[in-house]
């Protein structure tokens, strides 16, 4: 027999007291490994979801601060995989429910690795409970829930690391330092590229669901849709939950957000908050189960004039073949175009158009960018108040939203404007329309009040 969530919660006793009131499900004499650190001076984290994207949270299982204390995903087969990847050992709290780890008084933070639909709910649920959060990219799959993540920081007073960990790499954070301290002289124009969609899927159904994989939480504010392999089960950069539009936006935020967060560290140092004309084309397939934008060529203009240009990989270096764009083919890249040279960074290094530019990476510059050589441990640090996430969420929300108006732009086929003040598309009824999404109330944004 299906179990309701009214059930659900008669059973288990959540949210109504279980957060006032949870059981410790852990010992404290469990929480130091190989008696290390004492218990209580521990931050002890919840994985939620343990598939691929999990792997990131490898650095807290070496770290003597932290004590992974609880596992969460909706099959549990992924749990027992992620214990042989990372944790053969755990003895900790393992289930199928995110409530469970949020009730959990002994939790001090979690590590959000779902798909892109449950991130925005999640993540404000967990800063209700009083949780801070490390949440994988891409932010929001609406300008919405963009918006209303801010109540994490601004209400909850949480400590929130956004998974776009390029931003600790070196050679990401020198080359735009030399950027904004005018190592290339003026910059008027940046181009930003990443990988592009996966088109297909099958949407032929699997029944029954497993009896093992908790598949209305796997949907969580999704709409009710029929379980099937390529949907949710499939792994790497195929896994549907990427390419279907009830969950995600595509590859255009999915992997987008890594390029068009390091433009946007730059442009929150040059007053650029997000550009207030958007338009392009793109390519969104027409068969098979995998529904979001494979391929895009969007123009952004900020007010002043500054352009960005965003496209996917091959749109990019089909420009730099013809010679309108510098070529630098890397699968990603933000590349800021100055009047004495460029700078292109990605998560493989940093490109130059000329080899003096990088001999100044060590030079004293009076623009300084925050400093991060782990992204999740920085979390940590940000916890225990020695450091600011190198990813903030007030960062995370504007680079998310430019995502989500390339992708209006394509999808209506009209420029998008956004009124920088009112946080608003304007001027348009259906573009404003799309700023939201339809979710199950019982998953929505109010999850946890």
């Amino acid at each position: 027999m299906k179990q309701t969530r009214r059930n659900f919660l008669k059973k288990t006793g959540m949210f109504a007291g279980a957060l006032a009131a949870a059981p410790q499900v852990i010992k404290a004499e469990t929480l130091g490994l190989n008696g290390g650190t004492a218990a209580n001076s521990r931050i002890s984290l919840a994985i939620i979801a343990t598939g691929s994207r999990a792997g990131a949270s490898a650095p807290y299982f070496r770290d003597k601060r932290c004590a992974v204390t609880v596992l969460c995903d909706p099959n549990k087969q992924r749990i027992a995989s992620f214990k042989q990847r990372l944790c053969k050992d755990f003895n900790g709290l393992e289930t199928q429910d995110f409530r469970e780890a949020l009730a959990n008084k002994n939790v001090d933070a979690v590590h959000i690795a779902t798909g892109d639909h449950w991130h925005v709910p999640m993540s404000l649920a967990a800063a209700r409970a009083g949780k801070h959060v490390y949440c994988e990219k891409p932010l929001g799959i609406s300008i919405e829930q963009c918006l209303a993540a801010k109540e994490i920081t601004q209400k909850h007073k949480r400590v929130f690391q956004y998974g776009t960990q390029n931003r600790s790499l070196n050679p990401v954070r020198l080359g735009i330092q030399l950027a904004l301290n005018g190592y290339i002289g003026e910059v008027k124009k940046a181009y930003v590229w990443a990988p592009q969609g996966e088109s297909g899927g099958s949407a032929t159904p699997v029944l029954p669901v497993p009896p093992d994989f908790n598949y209305d939480l796997w949907l969580g504010p999704a709409a009710e849709k029929p379980f099937c392999h390529d949907r949710c089960i499939q792994q790497g950069a195929r896994n549907g939950i990427f390419h279907i539009n009830d969950y995600a936006i595509g590859f255009i935020a999915g992997w987008g957000a890594h390029p068009v967060d390091q433009f946007q560290w730059y442009a929150d140092h040059r007053g650029l908050i997000l550009p207030s004309s958007t338009k392009g084309t793109g390519t969104i397939p027409k068969e098979g189960l995998f529904d979001t934008i494979t391929h895009w060529d969007v123009n952004t203009v900020y007010d002043g004039g500054f352009e960005m240009k965003f496209m996917d990989v091959q749109s990019c270096h089909k420009y730099m073949d013809q010679g309108t764009i510098p070529s630098s083919k890397t699968s990603h890249g933000s590349m800021f175009i100055g009047e004495k040279g460029w700078i292109n960074v990605h998560r493989g290094g940093w490109a130059f158009s000329n080899d003096e530019i990088r001999k100044h990476a060590k030079d004293e510059m009076k623009i300084q960018l925050k400093v991060s050589n782990n992204h999740q441990l920085n979390f940590i640090d940000a916890i225990q108040g020695r450091a600011e996430a190198v990813s903030d969420l007030d960062t995370a929300i504007k680079s998310d939203i430019i995502c989500h108006l390339s992708n209006i732009a394509i999808r209506t086929g009209k420029e998008v404007k956004w009124d920088v003040k009112k946080e608003t598309i304007v001027g348009d009824d259906q573009q404003f329309a799309m700023m939201k999404r339809e979710m199950r109330s019982q998953y929505g944004l109010n999850i946890g009040q």
